[in-house]
Formats: C-alpha cells, structure tokens, sequence
C-alpha cells in the first residue's frame, strides 16, 4: 500500500521535472538560434553590379601618399592616366569592418600592345604599413588583347586596439595603390583608364577587443589642426577672418566608433540567463519528492 502511494506521489513530480527540462532546453534553442545577424563570419562576395550601384565619386586620382584622392565608401573613384603612373586613393575604415577593395583597369582595344601586362593593387594603413589581403586577386595578368582588368582585395577586420609590434589593422585612413607591376617597354605610356570602388562588411562582437585608440590613424589631420590654430592666432592679432581648412580625410557616416557596445553585450546577457536555467533545473532534479512516507513526523 505504501508504494503504491510513493508511486502515486512521485509520478507527478518527475511530469513537473520533465517539464521544466523541456522549457529549459526550448529557452536555450531559442537564445543560440537566434543569435544576431552580425555575428555570422559570412564574406562579401564582389560582383559588376556592386560597382554600378556605387555613388560617383572623384574622378582624379592621386600620385602619392600626400596626394591621395578621398574616396568615401560606397563610391566609385575614377582616373585617366599612363601605364606606369602610381595612382592613389584615401578612404576611411572604422572598427569593426572589413573592407573590400574593388579596381577595374580599362585597357584601350584601338591600340595594338607589344605585351600582356600584369597589374596590381595594394593597400596600406594610416602608418602606411603595406595590409595583406584575406582573399582575392589583388595582381592579375591581362593579356594582350584584354579589354580590362579586375582586381580586389579584402582586408582583415579593423580592430579597435592592438599592441605596437603587431600589424593589424586599425581605425583611421586607408590608401589603395594602383600600378602595372610587369609591363613590356614598348607599352609603357599608354593611356588607360582606372575605376576604385570600396565597401565594408560589419562584422559585429565576434572580432571585438578590449581598449580602444585615442585618436584614429588619419596622417594630416593633426597638421591641418595645427595650421587652424595657427591662423586663429593671427586672426586675434590681425582682426582678419579666415576659413578653415577641411581636414585631411573625411569621418565615416555617425563618426568613429566609440568602441564599448558590442554584440557580446547579448551573447553575455544570454550565458547569465542559461546559467540560471540550469541552476533552476539542476536544483528542480536534485532536491527530490520530499520527505519520506516511512520516517514518522516529528522524527
């Protein structure tokens, strides 16, 4: 008789723990599929109809570091100039970003070349350290009778900190270099016609680092604030006004990053409600039905 009571009684307490295991593990689906879009280290897959789509931008471009055209992301920059020049643009990246670089080269198909010809693109940081790209083709050959070339580049994710000695990529100004690298000596001169265009992909807290810089690597802007602040004191001493001068490289859309949210904010928030639930659940499995029926009250 007495087990036939136990059994009774302990019947609904493993439906109620049976229970509460299943909303725990429906509660833990829910907070692991659901996880933000950002998070997903997928890649940006150039293609021709995001270089339609991009916004006019320059169309002059650069012969060296200093002379660098400025090129927003999500325009398109555009060139005409002899094989054998350097031609450089500027853009900004911030944190969390992984930017990707697009050139097309347009050959002329009216002038017969002597060669093939290979050409190359190449992108450094604000310090002008030469970045590695993760993938794509940053030098490709183009043949003789090639009517253009395309090249990409896609660098890693810019991270808000980094130690001295590393080389990783950092918030500020980045610089493309487009030039032939093999070029046959008959062909060299020849005009062409070059078109850059550049995109970010945000890749959210899963490449998140802790600290994050002063100020952003952006080469010049600390000299045009110099020469403002020059000409402010000769304004109070002359009397005259004159206008600032536009800084060296234009802020990305919403300034630069202030490097403290992230989405691990959410993954963080969602480990302590886990956490919780198995505290819950293993307490719920643990404590048993209660006190015995076989030992007398009061005992």
């Amino acid at each position: 008789m007495r087990t036939a009571l136990r059994s009774s009684r302990s019947a609904p307490s493993r439906r109620r723990r049976g229970r509460v295991a299943v909303g725990a593990a429906l509660v833990a689906a829910a907070l692991f599929t659901a996880a933000p879009p950002a998070l997903a280290d997928t890649s940006p897959s150039p293609s021709a109809s995001q270089d339609e789509e991009a916004e006019a931008g320059p169309t002059e471009a650069g012969t060296a570091f200093r002379t660098a055209a400025r090129l927003a992301q999500g325009q398109r920059g555009t060139a005409s100039a002899s094989t054998g020049d350097y031609l450089y643009w500027v853009f900004p990246a911030d944190t969390g970003q992984r930017p990707t670089v697009r050139a097309t080269v347009s050959l002329p198909a009216e002038q017969a070349r002597q060669g093939a010809s290979t050409w190359r693109i190449d992108v450094y940081d604000g310090l002008r350290r030469r970045q590695p790209c993760t993938y794509g083709l940053q030098e490709r050959r183009a043949a003789e009778d090639a009517a253009e070339v395309r090249l990409t580049c896609t660098l890693r994710t810019v991270r808000a900190f980094s130690e001295p000695w590393a080389n990783d990529p950092l918030p500020g100004a980045y610089y493309v270099r487009l030039t032939v690298s093999r070029l046959a000596a008959d062909d060299l001169g020849r005009p062409f016609r070059a078109e850059v265009a550049v995109d970010s992909q945000e890749t959210g807290g899963s490449t998140a680092v802790g600290g994050k810089l002063s100020e952003p690597l952006t080469p010049g802007v600390s000299a045009v604030l110099g020469e403002e602040q020059a000409e402010e004191e000769t304004d109070g001493e002359d009397g005259a006004e004159q206008a600032p001068r536009p800084a060296a490289l234009a802020e990305p859309e919403g300034g630069w990053s202030s490097g403290w949210w992230t989405d691990r904010w959410l993954w963080t928030a969602g480990g302590a409600v886990l956490a919780a639930l198995a505290g819950i659940l293993g307490y719920t499995l643990t404590r048993g039905s209660g006190r015995p029926d076989r030992v007398p009250h009061g005992v």
